[in-house]
């Protein structure tokens, strides 16, 4: 199941409107502290910009939401950016829309519509991707097990990661919770009990959503 949404990295993503230059920055972040240095890095590489417009949300129930104007109209541009992103049910997550201006004015909802239109042309250079409550199973096996079950198919999802070399091989496996008693006996059917289960756990994973609409 997924949890929340969030993106999968950085990017950028750049309109002209009305002979302005609108360039929304993207990056993933945990806390604010982080969005913060965000932040303050775009500002200094463009501190010739009219405007840097950040917004940021962050928590997985969206519980740090925050945004400034930085010079435009009140309520014109952070704060539909954080709007838009909660909407989209996207956190963790920080947006600065850098302006350019071309000396034609917007209004007010000219505003709205570039700031949020850029941000969004940044989500998806970003890339959305849903964060997913998964099992990892931890094991040690020989080199020939770990090849074999690499490419087998268990007519359900597994991600191998993690792997170390030495005299065997230990690797993680992923799967979706509900397929984790199955893997572990596909595992232990498959290797003839070659394959040594060392631990099992949960954590949070990215996995890629399809054409998701922002």
């Amino acid at each position: 199941m997924i949890l929340y949404k969030t993106v999968s990295g950085t990017a950028d993503a750049e309109q002209i409107i009305e002979k302005s230059r609108f360039i929304a920055h993207v990056a993933p972040v945990s806390s604010k502290d982080e969005a913060d240095a965000f932040i303050d890095a775009v500002r200094k590489q463009y501190k010739d910009a009219t405007h840097n417009v950040p917004a940021m949300v962050i928590g997985d129930r969206f519980q740090t939401q925050w945004a400034s104007d930085d010079g435009e109209p009140q309520g014109t541009s952070g704060a539909p950016m954080v709007q838009m992103m909660v909407a989209a049910g996207i956190t963790d997550t920080v947006i600065v829309v850098t302006r350019y201006f071309g000396g034609i004015k917007l209004g007010t909802g000219g505003l709205v519509r570039a700031y949020t239109g850029v941000a969004k042309d940044g989500l998806r250079a970003a890339g959305v991707c849903g964060m997913q409550d998964m099992t990892e199973q931890s094991y040690r096996t020989d080199y020939s097990t770990y090849n074999r079950l690499k490419s087998w198919d268990f007519g359900f999802g597994v991600s191998f990661c993690n792997e170390e070399y030495s005299d065997a091989v230990t690797f993680d496996a992923i799967v979706d919770p509900d397929h984790a008693q199955a893997l572990e006996t596909a595992i232990a059917n498959f290797s003839s009990g070659a394959a040594i289960k060392l631990a099992e756990g949960r954590k949070l994973t990215r996995v890629p959503l399809d054409e998701e609409e922002i």
